[in-house]
C-alpha cells in the first residue's frame, strides 16, 4: 500500500554547514544557552548531540568553575560517540580528550567492582571526563554521597530512559542530585516524545530546565542529499515470515527489525525467525569468522549478500559483528541488519535506506529512534522508507480487540509522525480584517493567546508529548472510526486529557492549551494549496481561505478525519466492520457535556432531514445523536422524579 506519510524537503544544506567554531546549527542553538545549570537539548537524531555536548562541557570545563565532567550513556555501544576528538582545528578553543582509563563503556558487568571503583577514584583525582553508562552511574551513586557531585556537570544521554516513575531509579538518582548538590546537568533525546507512559520528570523539577529544542523539519530541510521520508504501514496475515518478501527489497540497505518475543507477532522463536527470513531471501553461502558476518547468495540474480545478525544472543559473536558494523566505512560493507532490541537508538549506519519493522511498537520514543536510523543524510540515498509491517484484526482471533487498538495506535503514530516532520507555523489571534500574516504565521479569528509562561512553555516545548498523550489515548481511539462528532472530540475528550497531564493550569489556561494543539493538529494534517497570493487549506473536505479561519470552524474538524480516511483505504470492507464491532463494544458513555453539545445538531438534523435520529442509522453519528436523545430523556425523568 502507499505510504501515509510522504514528505519532500529543501536540501537546503543549512543543517550540516559549520560557524567559525566548527559547530553545526543545532550545536551553535545548543552551545547559546551554555551558561544554564540545568539545559535540556531535544533534537533528531543524527543533528550532532554528542558533539553539541563537547562544546558545552568544555566551555563549562574552562570558564564556570565546572572540575568534572560525566558523561552517561544507555548502553556501552553507544560510548564510543564520545570518543576523542579534535575540536581545535576547526575554530575551538579546546579538544575533547577523555582519557581511555576513564571511559567505562567497556566488555564486564556495568556494576562490577573495578568499574564502580572506577568511578568513585575519578571523582577524588584530577582527571576531567568519565564515560560511562547508565546502570554504571547508578551502581556508583549507591556508594557516593550527592556532595560528591557539587561543581560537576552529568551529562544523560537518551534522556528518554529516565523517568518520573519511583522505581525508575535513574530518576530518583538525578532529582538526588538536583536537590542535594550544586551540579550541572544537560539531558540529552532524540525522542519528541519522552516518557510515552510516565513523565520523564516532574513539572516542577522540568521547570527548572533550559530547553533547547531543534526539530526534526529543521534537520532534514537543511541536509544535502536527503530529499523525502516516507512513512508507509503494511497489514499482514498468518505469519509476518511469509509476508516479509513483499515489503523487504534487499537492493536497499536495510534494518529489520522483528518483533519481541512476548508480541503477537512473533512465533515465540526469534532465531528460527531470521533463519526462515535468511531462506527466504538466498543460500547461506559462509559466515565470516573473524566478523560474524553472513553472506547470503541471493535467489533472484545470485549476487552477494552481507547479513549481520544482531539477534543472535552469543556474546563473542555479537561483539565481533557489532565492531564489524561500528567501523563501516563504505556503502558496500552492509545489506541487511537484522535486530531485535539492537540498532535503534545512537546506532550509526549512515547508508541505511529503509527501516522496516515488525509488530507494533508501543512506544513512540522507540518508534522515532528507529526512523532516525534511516533519516541520515548520505549520498546513496535521496529518499528514506520507515515501514511498519503489522498484522491485520481477524474477528475469529481471540487477541482481536488487541489487534485492532494496536492497528489503530499504529495509524495514529504515523499521523502524529507527520506532524513531526512538518514545518512549524506560528498561530496567532486575526484582530481585524487588515490584520495580515507575515511569512510563517497563520492569523485565526477568535483564537486565544497564551496568558502564562507556562502555557507558552508548553506550546513551545511539549506540544508534541501532548498530542502523543491526545492521539493514543484508548478513549480518543474509539472516536477514529468517526463515531463521536468532532466538536465532542475537540471540546470534551481533549480538554479532559490536558487538565490529567496539567492539574497545575486553570480552566482559562487549558482552554488556550486546547486550542492551540487542536489549531495545529487540523493545519498540519490539512493539505495547503496557494492560488496567486491566497493559500487555501483542506479542511474535512473542503478548500477554505486561510485568512478567514475563525477558531469555531476549526473546531468543527474532527483531527482523526486523515485517520478514519488510512482507515477506510487501507482494509477490507470486512477488517473494517471487524474494527467497527470491536469500537461498539468498548462505546464511550455519553456525558451530559456531550449530549448539550449534540442538541443543537439534533435539532439542526430533524429541521433539515424531517425525522429524528435513529439507533438502526448506518451513519455512526446519527446513531450518536439518537442515543443523545435517550440519555437527555433519561436526565430529564431522573430530574423530575428526584
Amino acid at each position: 500500500m502507499p505510504d501515509i506519510v510522504h514528505v519532500t524537503y529543501a536540501q537546503t544544506g543549512q543543517s550540516s554547514k559549520t560557524n567559525s567554531f566548527g559547530m553545526r546549527e543545532m550545536q551553535e542553538k545548543a552551545y547559546q544557552a551554555r551558561d544554564a545549570q540545568y539545559l535540556l537539548l531535544k533534537a533528531p537524531p543524527a543533528s550532532g548531540k554528542s558533539r553539541a555536548l563537547m562544546f558545552i562541557a568544555l566551555d563549562k570545563l574552562g570558564h564556570q568553575g565546572i572540575k568534572k565532567v560525566i558523561v552517561a550513556v544507555p548502553e556501552k555501544s553507544i560510548g564510543g560517540s564520545f570518543a576523542k576528538t579534535n575540536l581545535k582545528d576547526f575554530g575551538f578553543f579546546s579538544n575533547w580528550e577523555p582519557n581511555d582509563q576513564y571511559n567505562l563503556c567497556t566488555p564486564g558487568m556495568d556494576g562490577s567492582k573495578s568499574k564502580v571503583q572506577a568511578f568513585k577514584n575519578f571523582l577524588d583525582n584530577q582527571e576531567k571526563i568519565l564515560i560511562c553508562t547508565h546502570a554504571t552511574l547508578r551502581f556508583a551513586f549507591e556508594e557516593l554521597d550527592e556532595s560528591k557531585f557539587n561543581n560537576t556537570l552529568l551529562a544523560i544521554d537518551e534522556f528518554h530512559h529516565v523517568s518520573a516513575d519511583a522505581d525508575s531509579r535513574l530518576g530518583e538518582l538525578l532529582r538526588s542530585i538536583m536537590q542535594k548538590s550544586n551540579a550541572h546537568i544537560i539531558a540529552m533525546t532524540g525522542s519528541y516524545f519522552r516518557g510515552d507512559g510516565t513523565a520523564v520528570l516532574m513539572p516542577e523539577d522540568e521547570a527548572k530546565f533550559t530547553k533547547v529544542t531543534y526539530n526534526y523539519y529543521e534537520q532534514l530541510n537543511g541536509y544535502t542529499y536527503l530529499k523525502s521520508l516516507g512513512i508507509g504501514y503494511h497489514f499482514y496475515q498468518g505469519k509476518y515470515t511469509s509476508a516479509i518478501l513483499d515489503i523487504l527489497d534487499t537492493n536497499k540497505k536495510t534494518i529489520l527489525h522483528i518483533p519481541n518475543v512476548n508480541s503477537g507477532e512473533s512465533t515465540k522463536d526469534k532465531h528460527n525467525e531470521v533463519d526462515t527470513i535468511l531462506d527466504a531471501i538466498g543460500d547461506v553461502v559462509s559466515v565470516d569468522s573473524e566478523t560474524g558476518i553472513i553472506n547470503v547468495r541471493r535467489h533472484s540474480d545470485g549476487k552477494m549478500l552481507k547479513v549481520a545478525d544482531l539477534v543472535n544472543d552469543n556474546p563473542n559473536t555479537r561483539e565481533k559483528v557489532v565492531s564489524y558494523l561500528r567501523n563501516i566505512k563504505s556503502v558496500d560493507d552492509m545489506d541487511l541488519i537484522i535486530a531485535l532490541g539492537m540498532a535503534k537508538e545512537g546506532f550509526d549506519w549512515p547508508f541505511c535506506e529503509h527501516a522496516l519493522t515488525v509488530g507494533y511498537r508501543g512506544s513512540l520514543t522507540e518508534i522515532i529512534q528507529i526512523i532516525g536510523r534511516a533519516t541520515r543524510d548520505s549520498s546513496n540515498k535521496t529518499h528514506a522508507q520507515f515501514t511498519n509491517l503489522i498484522a491485520q484484526p481477524d474477528a475469529a482471533d481471540d487477541l482481536v480487540k488487541l489487534s485492532v487498538n494496536n492497528m489503530l495506535k499504529a495509524i495514529t503514530a504515523s499521523l502524529l509522525m507527520e506532524q513531526v516532520l512538518a514545518p512549524n507555523f506560528k498561530f496567532k489571534t486575526k484582530l481585524s480584517e487588515t490584520d495580515k500574516a507575515e511569512v510563517g504565521e497563520i492569523k485565526i479569528r477568535g483564537f486565544k493567546i497564551p496568558s502564562s509562561q507556562r502555557v507558552k512553555d508548553i506550546i513551545e516545548s511539549d506540544l508534541n508529548d501532548l498530542k502523543a498523550s491526545i492521539l493514543q489515548d484508548d478513549t480518543m481511539l474509539r472516536a477514529i472510526p468517526g463515531n463521536i462528532d468532532p466538536e465532542v472530540i475537540n471540546k470534551v475528550l481533549i480538554p479532559k486529557i490536558i487538565q490529567v497531564k496539567y492539574p497545575e493550569l486553570s480552566e482559562e489556561e487549558v482552554e488556550e492549551v486546547r486550542q492551540h494543539v487542536v489549531v495545529d493538529s487540523v493545519v498540519k494534517s490539512g493539505e495547503i494549496k496557494e492560488v496567486g497570493d491566497k493559500r487555501f487549506i483542506r479542511m474535512a473536505g473542503q478548500f477554505i481561505n486561510i485568512d478567514d479561519l475563525h477558531i469555531d470552524l476549526i473546531d468543527r474538524v474532527n483531527p482523526f478525519q486523515k485517520a478514519f480516511e488510512i482507515l477506510s483505504k487501507s482494509v477490507t470492507t470486512k477488517v473494517l466492520k471487524v474494527i467497527q464491532d470491536v469500537i461498539e463494544a468498548t462505546r464511550i458513555q455519553m456525558t451530559l457535556e456531550e449530549a448539550l453539545l449534540l442538541w443543537p445538531k439534533i435539532n439542526d438534523f430533524v429541521k433539515t432531514l424531517k425525522k429524528n435520529p435513529t439507533l438502526q442509522s448506518t451513519d455512526p453519528l446519527e446513531r450518536r445523536m439518537a442515543e443523545a436523545i435517550i440519555f437527555l430523556k433519561e436526565q430529564k425523568r431522573k430530574a423530575q422524579n428526584g
